[in-house]
């Protein structure tokens, strides 16, 4: 998260000035690499430092968020968007599941990996290897993918002089513009404070699920809450791809973002009464509950993707996405300490 806080906007930057597929690229790469060596960390400080790599050396969010808008249509720019933060909602889904199955497999699976083995050493390799893996085939698929970042030089020498200015003169205000547009930083700050509620949700949702009834808890069990967010990370997916571009086609993102923010926070009232039901009901409710704030928060989230990347130029796109990405990491690093606090 302190990586990845440290040099998001430093990323953007520089796929405003090479290209989007570049950065991609390089980004796929580290998280390659990184995340193998994670997984082959032989001590606590090597994984902290292969982890802080990994988010300093992955410039991938803002540069995708401009790319999604970018190859996309006007008006097909929510769908593009809500891919982006339906690939979120698969993860939740499959990232768990690779790391609890294939985690310690010497312990697991004996017949097939023996103690002796590498995966004897480490037993969090594995599932590193896999996602490692993965990167790799979608690394050999970016060969195919497009750049949607075109500047067409001119062929006059006055004309390009002019131009080579115009173009020194923009990448030296660029930050001080991005901070003077409202509409940019108003998304942004929407954003921020939407992650930090969402971070700061989460970190409690389950100690409070686990929390025994007479402290004011649910009393579930670790299995029962890994379902109710198993059963919130697939109805994301659903929404996402169903339900949301049809919303902002409708309400467009300004309506959508008030609406949703509105509603998510009249929602959280709702959960100190959850205490007093009983099972099947209590499990019937938090699950709906859990599925309805998330959705609004996706809501909220992916209509500030749009108003972010709408209110700058396209040279600027990466570089506004960075800067929220960087200012929302910072936010979400805080959220687990002052949920704590409060």
């Amino acid at each position: 998260m302190l990586g990845r806080a440290l040099t998001s906007t430093a990323w953007g930057m520089i796929a405003d000035r090479i290209g989007r597929k570049p950065v991609i690229i390089l980004s796929i790469i580290s998280t390659l690499l990184f995340n193998t060596l994670f997984g082959l960390s032989v001590n606590y400080w090597m994984a902290i430092a292969t982890r802080f790599l990994l988010g300093s050396l992955n410039g991938l969010l803002g540069p995708i968020r401009a790319y999604a808008v970018e190859v996309c249509r006007t008006e097909h720019q929510a769908i593009g968007l809500t891919l982006v933060s339906t690939s979120w909602a698969i993860g939740l889904i499959i990232g768990p599941a690779i790391g609890g199955y294939l985690a310690q497999p010497v312990e697991k699976y004996p017949k097939l990996f023996p103690a002796n083995s590498i995966f004897g050493r480490f037993p969090y390799f594995l599932p590193c290897l896999c996602v490692s893996f993965f990167c790799l085939v979608i690394l050999i698929s970016c060969i195919w993918l497009p750049e949607t970042l075109h500047k067409h030089k001119l062929h006059k020498t006055e004309d390009q002089g002019i131009e080579d200015f115009a173009e020194q003169q923009n990448s030296s205000t660029t930050n001080k513009s991005l901070l003077k547009n409202w509409p940019l930083m108003s998304s942004i700050i929407l954003f921020c404070v939407t992650s930090f509620d969402d971070m700061a949700y989460t970190e409690i949702f389950s100690l409070w699920a686990e929390s025994d009834k007479k402290y004011g808890g649910l009393g579930f069990s670790s299995e029962d809450v890994g379902q109710v967010l198993a059963v919130t990370g697939a109805s994301i997916l659903l929404y996402q791809t169903f339900v949301y571009p049809r919303i902002v086609k409708v309400l467009g993102p300004v309506n959508a973002s008030r609406i949703a923010a509105i509603l998510s926070m009249v929602l959280l009232f709702t959960y100190p009464p959850m205490t007093h039901l009983s099972k099947p009901w209590l499990s019937v409710v938090v699950n709906i509950a859990s599925m309805l704030k998330n959705n609004l928060v996706v809501t909220v989230v992916t209509c500030s993707f749009i108003l972010q990347n709408n209110s700058v130029p396209q040279e600027q796109r990466a570089t506004a996405n960075g800067l929220a990405t960087t200012l929302m990491s910072f936010f979400k690093a805080f959220a687990p300490a002052g949920a704590g606090i409060v």
